[in-house]
């Protein structure tokens, strides 16, 4: 009973206060077909050391980013971050409570959330920033949510090329604000015509930038006909390394810019904690509806700089039925990782940090557009291109792995149905070598 402290009159007393007759009564809405009809097919109890060895078991058929010659991206990116990092984010005067409900005796930490916050929205030409959101998808699906509060709409336009992972969790909140959502087909090496999707009940038009296949597009015609129809341009980037050479969607025409973080300053981390970034133009009906957590600067009793948490949104601060959102803290410690790398790099290091990525990514499309039968599809793109292969793409990338390359993201994992076999997603950054792209090169030649 170490880990099961209630006792059967426990639970029944609980289930009566509940008021309903079962534990089963509580998963209700679930659907059926949801639920598991027998236990999970685990040995029924273990030793600590023998769940410990079965554990390490499973790890060691992994591999490491760091093992390889890697080349996966499409949300997620292998940079180098300095060890400076690390060690600067467990000093003593950043160790604060998870959610701090007093905030403003955390300064350090507040002022770490401003500095964060100024470097959002300098990078993504907007006008002001949250304290950050739990990543890049939930941030995407926040904006659509704020767009319709803001417009009083509820219809929104997802692009095709938009990260399907970004475009399902939109769906799911969007489904339960009543909220139409309506979605274009994907086009590898191009964009699709989300302008003629835009009419008079559009809240948003969701654009992605770089899209998931690594294209650059050009926002304006966008923002001008979503602007001309009273609808907002929401622009997504996975990729934050991109805004230190192309141009920023502020700069661009959007009205709300979201994304994912995770590559200042945050590792792998096997899919997480990553750190979502969200910014929006300087208007009040904008500013009252962005979700989460806003740092302010002010001035104190005796006339010293502080800092605080200001426009409480957050359903911990305000009545439920009047907040924006229901996040309930904002990724913290992602967020300081990023503002301590974002700081090291500066404006310079981040222009020079992109270079790199472009001229890796530049290289390693020269090599493998050389390979007979391969096609490179994405025109304009920065770290990250599509590829079209003469065989089934999931099936190479295998064949790959067992060559010493992790060759990118097979398209078909990201739609399973979009018959888009052959199509294979590719990312090149800074930690990439010569050795790695002529390895590459030469192991898919072999393969295909």
């Amino acid at each position: 009973m170490r880990y099961l402290p209630l006792t059967p009159e426990d639970r029944t007393e609980m289930l009566g206060v509940i008021g309903v007759s079962s534990v089963d009564a509580l998963f209700a809405d679930v659907p059926q077909a949801a639920r598991l009809d027998g236990p999970v097919d685990l040995p029924r109890r273990a030793t600590e050391l023998e769940v410990e060895r079965a554990f390490a078991a499973m790890a060691k058929k992994n591999i490491a980013a760091s093992d390889t010659a890697f080349f996966v991206g499409a949300g997620a990116y292998k940079h180098h971050i300095p060890a400076s990092v690390d060690h600067l984010i467990q000093r003593s005067e950043f160790l604060t409570a998870y959610t701090p409900y007093q905030p403003e005796i955390s300064q350090g930490t507040l002022q770490t959330l401003f500095e964060f916050q100024t470097q959002v929205a300098r990078l993504t030409g907007m006008d002001i920033a949250n304290a950050s959101m739990y990543d890049g998808s939930t941030a995407c699906a926040e904006a659509v949510l704020m767009a319709a509060r803001v417009t009083k709409r509820s219809r929104a336009v997802l692009s095709g090329n938009l990260h399907p992972h970004y475009a399902e969790a939109t769906r799911t909140l969007a489904r339960y604000m009543n909220i139409d959502v309506a979605a274009e087909a994907p086009v590898p090496g191009g964009l699709d015509d989300v302008i003629s999707q835009i009419d008079e009940e559009t809240a948003c038009v969701v654009v992605q930038n770089p899209d998931v296949f690594g294209g650059i597009h050009d926002l304006r015609p966008i923002a001008e006909a979503a602007h001309a129809k009273g609808a907002l341009l929401i622009a997504v980037f996975t990729e934050i390394v991109s805004l230190g050479l192309i141009e920023s969607p502020g700069a661009m025409g959007a009205d709300i810019v979201v994304g994912e973080g995770q590559s200042i300053g945050v590792g792998l981390q096997f899919g997480g904690p990553y750190v979502g970034l969200f910014a929006c133009r300087n208007d009040k009906s904008f500013i009252r509806n962005m979700p989460g957590r806003l740092a302010g600067e002010t001035i104190d009793a005796d006339g010293r700089r502080g800092y605080v948490l200001t426009l409480s949104t957050r359903e911990q601060h305000i009545r439920r039925d009047r907040a924006t959102s229901n996040i309930c803290t904002n990724s913290g410690l992602m967020a300081l990782a990023f503002t301590i790398h974002m700081t090291l790099l500066g404006e310079k290091g981040l222009k020079h940090l992109a270079a790199l990525n472009h001229e890796r990514a530049v290289e390693l499309a020269d090599a493998l557009s050389a390979v007979p039968g391969v096609t490179v599809e994405t025109g304009a793109f920065f770290n990250e291109f599509t590829v079209k292969l003469p065989k089934n793409a999931a099936e190479v990338t295998e064949s790959l792995i067992a060559k010493g390359v992790l060759a990118g993201v097979p398209a078909s994992r990201l739609w399973p149905d979009g018959g888009l076999d052959d199509r294979l997603i590719i990312a090149a950054t800074e930690t990439n070598t010569d050795a790695d792209i002529a390895l590459f090169a030469s192991a898919l030649k072999e393969v295909l």
